[in-house]
C-alpha cells in the first residue's frame, strides 16, 4: 500500500495520522472513566498503527509513472475483503439475536449480549460494514470504467475506506457498551458523526475529480445513481445528527430537534437512508455489473434516466408514512403515503428493466449462478418496492405497523436485493480485479445461490405469516369490547416462525461463509497472465467499456 504513494502522499498520509492519533489522545484523556475514553483509546491504536506502517515503508522507491497506464484498484481489493468480513459479522451476530428469540437464555446474563445491544450491531455490520464496503469498492472500480479515467491520487482513496471502517468498528464498539443515540440507523454518537461526515465528503470531492478528468464524455447512468447515494447520505447524514454533546468529555448527546420534529427528521433521514444507500447506490452496481455479465446493453438507457429521477424526486417526500397515526399532522402523513404510492413508477421502471436486459441472455440465467443472483435480486426489488408502497397506505400500515410483517419488508429488501446483487456483482468483479478466468468453483457459486434464495423465503415468509397474525391477535377483541389475547398469547403464536425465521438466516449466513472461501481461493489462484483488455486502459480512445443502450 505505502510504495504505491509518492513521496508527498506519504508525508502528507503521516500528517493525518498524526492528527488521528492526536484526536484519539485527546478523546481518551477528556473521557476518562467513559466509554468516550475507550473510543479515544481505539483511535489512537489506529493512528499509531497506521503512522508505524507508513513509516515502515517511507523510504521505498517511488512508484514510476507507469502506474498511471493503470485503474487504482488496489482500494477496490481491500474493499471487497472489508465487505465479506463484516458480512459474516453481521450476519452472525443476526443470527444469534434470532435464535435469542427462541431462547432468552442465550444472552448468557450480559449486559454487551443482550439483544438491545447487539441489533445494531447486526443491522450496522450488514448495512454500513457489508453494503458501505460493497459500494466503495465497485464504485471506485466503475467510475474508472466508465469514465476511463484514474482515481485523482492514490491516498484519498485509502483515507475513504479506511476511515469509512474505522467509524464502523466506533459505531459497533459503542453499541456493546450501550453509547447510542437511540436514532434507527443512525445509533453513532457525536463524534463518531463528524469523523464520517469529514470522510464522506472526502468520497464525494474523489468523485467529482474524477468526472472532472473523464475522458468519456458521457456521464454513465451507474455513476447518476453512485453520486446521488454520495450526496443524499451526506444531507441526510448532517441534518439527522445535529446534536449538543452534553461535554467534549463523554459521549451522551442530545439532538437540536425536539419532540415530533425529532421524529420527523428522523424518518425523513431513515426512509431515505433506505432509498439512498440501500436503493440507489446499488442501482448504480445493477445497472453496471448485469448488463456486463449478460453481455447484453441495457434494454433502456432512457427508462434508467427516468428511474433516476423518479426515484431522486418521490423518495424524498416519503418517509412520514413511519409515523401514520401519531402526532405528526395529518396532512404530513397523507403526503408520505401518497408519494410512497407514486414511486411503485420509478421502483418498477429499474426492476423491468434490469429483466428487459436479460432478453436473448436467459440461457445464460440457467448456466451462470452469478448472473442468476442479479436476476433474482431485480425480483426482489420489484417485489419489495410494491409491498412498501403497499404497507404505506394507513390503512394497511394499521394492521402491520410494529408487527413482524415490517421485519419480513425490510429482509425481503435487505436480503433479496442489496445482498443477492453485491454477491453477483462481486463475483463479477473478483477475477476482473484479481486477473482471475473466472471465480474459484462456480459449483461454490451455485451452492452459495441455493442456501441464499432458500434462507431468504424462508426468513421473508415466516415473517409475513407471523406478523399477520400478530396484527390480527392485538385487534381482536371480545364482546365485552377488551383484548381477546394478551400480548404473552401472542408470544407462544409466534414461537414456532421465530424458529424458521432463525433457520432461515443460518442458511444465508452458511451461504456467506461458502462465499468468503470461493473468494479466498480465487484470490490465491495463480494469475491467468491474458493480455489488458482495452478497458484496463485509462486513456485509451475508443468506445467506452460500459454498457448502454
Amino acid at each position: 500500500m505505502v510504495a504505491q504513494l509518492t513521496k508527498s502522499e506519504r508525508q502528507l498520509a503521516l500528517i493525518i495520522l498524526l492528527a488521528i492519533s492526536l484526536w484519539g489522545l485527546a478523546m481518551a484523556v477528556a473521557g476518562h472513566g467513559d466509554p468516550l475514553g475507550v473510543h479515544g483509546a481505539i483511535v489512537l491504536l489506529a493512528g499509531i498503527a497506521g503512522t508505524f506502517g507508513v513509516i515502515s515503508g517511507y523510504y521505498a522507491p517511488e512508484p514510476d509513472d507507469s502506474r498511471l497506464d493503470r485503474y487504482f484498484d488496489d482500494p477496490s481489493r481491500m474493499g471487497i475483503i472489508l465487505a465479506m468480513v463484516w458480512v459474516v459479522a453481521g450476519l452472525f451476530v443476526g443470527d444469534w439475536i434470532a435464535w435469542q428469540l427462541v431462547n432468552p437464555n442465550l444472552t448468557f446474563d450480559a449486559a454487551w449480549s443482550s439483544f438491545g445491544r447487539l441489533r445494531p450491531v447486526h443491522t450496522s455490520g450488514v448495512i454500513f460494514g457489508f453494503g458501505g464496503n460493497a459500494l466503495i469498492a465497485t464504485s471506485f472500480y466503475v467510475l474508472q470504467r466508465t469514465s476511463r479515467a484514474r482515481l485523482p491520487d492514490q491516498l484519498s482513496p485509502w483515507f475513504v475506506l479506511l476511515g469509512y471502517n474505522l467509524f464502523c468498528v466506533i459505531a459497533a464498539t459503542g453499541y456493546l457498551m450501550g453509547v447510542t443515540q437511540s436514532k434507527e440507523y443512525a445509533e453513532p454518537e457525536w463524534y463518531a458523526d463528524i469523523w464520517l461526515t469529514i470522510v464522506w465528503v472526502t468520497y464525494f470531492i474523489i468523485y467529482l475529480r474524477t468526472l472532472a478528468r473523464r475522458k468519456e464524455p458521457h456521464i454513465y447512468v451507474s455513476n447518476w445513481y453512485y453520486m446521488a447515494f454520495i450526496l443524499v447520505v451526506a444531507i441526510l447524514h448532517i441534518v439527522n445528527n445535529l446534536a449538543v454533546p452534553v461535554s467534549l468529555g463523554h459521549a451522551k448527546s442530545y439532538t437540536v430537534w425536539a419532540g415530533v420534529q425529532d421524529a420527523m427528521v428522523q424518518w425523513w433521514y431513515g426512509h431515505n437512508a433506505v432509498a439512498f444507500f440501500l436503493t440507489a447506490g446499488f442501482l448504480g452496481m445493477m445497472y453496471y455489473y448485469l448488463p456486463k455479465r449478460a453481455g447484453r446493453p441495457i434494454f433502456s438507457y432512457r427508462l434508467s434516466i427516468l428511474s433516476f429521477w423518479g426515484i431522486t424526486f418521490f423518495y424524498m417526500w416519503a418517509g412520514s408514512h413511519h409515523l401514520h397515526y401519531t402526532a405528526l399532522p395529518h396532512w404530513v402523513q397523507n403526503l408520505g403515503m401518497t408519494f410512497s404510492v407514486m414511486l411503485l413508477v420509478p421502483s418498477w421502471a429499474s426492476a423491468g428493466n434490469a429483466l428487459l436486459t436479460l432478453n436473448g441472455a436467459w440461457h445464460k440465467v440457467r448456466d451462470d449462478a452469478t448472473l442468476r443472483f442479479m436476476m433474482v435480486a431485480a425480483v426482489f426489488y420489484g417485489l419489495s418496492t410494491f409491498e412498501g408502497s403497499f404497507l404505506a397506505i394507513r390503512p394497511v400500515n394499521s394492521l402491520s405497523h410494529y408487527t413482524d410483517w415490517t421485519i419480513g419488508h425490510v429482509h425481503a429488501g435487505a436480503l433479496g436485493w442489496v445482498a443477492l446483487i453485491t454477491f453477483g456483482s462481486l463475483y463479477t468483479l473478483v477475477p476482473a480485479l484479481w486477473k482471475r478466468p473466472a471465480m474459484y468453483s462456480a459449483t461454490l457459486v451455485e451452492v452459495h445461490f441455493w442456501l441464499a434464495l432458500a434462507g431468504t423465503l424462508i426468513y421473508v415468509f415466516a415473517m409475513w405469516n407471523s406478523g399477520i397474525i400478530q396484527g390480527l391477535m392485538w385487534r381482536t377483541y371480545t364482546q365485552d369490547g377488551t383484548l381477546t389475547y394478551s400480548f404473552v398469547d401472542t408470544l407462544v403464536a409466534m414461537y414456532p416462525y421465530y424458529i424458521a425465521r432463525a433457520f432461515g438466516g443460518l442458511l444465508f449466513l452458511l451461504g456467506a461463509i461458502v462465499a468468503c472461501y470461493n473468494i479466498w481461493m480465487t484470490v490465491r489462484a495463480v494469475p491467468s497472465g491474458a493480455a489488458v483488455d482495452f478497458a484496463e486502459q485509462p486513456v485509451q480512445s475508443g468506445v467506452a467499456p460500459a454498457p448502454a443502450e
